[in-house]
């Protein structure tokens, strides 16, 4: 049997398996758009490129971390509201189709 890896939710702190949590990822912009700093955005599939922090599937994880802002220290930048709405959206609609 394959050991799962851990990791710790930014939201309530637990160790949990990778596979139960969700990744908020900074990957960096793409040169075409002319862009400057990342992109911010929910890794559903958690394979994208980038910096990333884990949350549990839960808005009230999601809502503590962005708080407590450890989204912002985790990814060492400035996180605009829009993209906290942006995300709070999308995690919403994850959670739907989960249960």
């Amino acid at each position: 049997m394959k050991k799962q890896p851990l990791r710790k939710c930014t939201g309530c702190g637990e160790m949990k398996p990778k596979r139960e949590l969700i990744r908020v990822v900074k990957a960096p912009a793409a040169e075409e758009d002319g862009a400057q700093g990342a992109v911010i955005s929910l890794d559903l599939t958690g394979k994208m490129p980038g910096r990333g922090a884990y949350v549990c599937k839960s808005t009230d994880c999601f809502e503590a971390a962005r708080k407590a802002r450890r989204f912002e220290r985790s990814l060492s930048c400035k996180i605009p509201e829009q993209v906290y709405e942006q995300m709070k959206a999308q995690l919403a609609g994850a959670e739907q189709r989960i249960i």
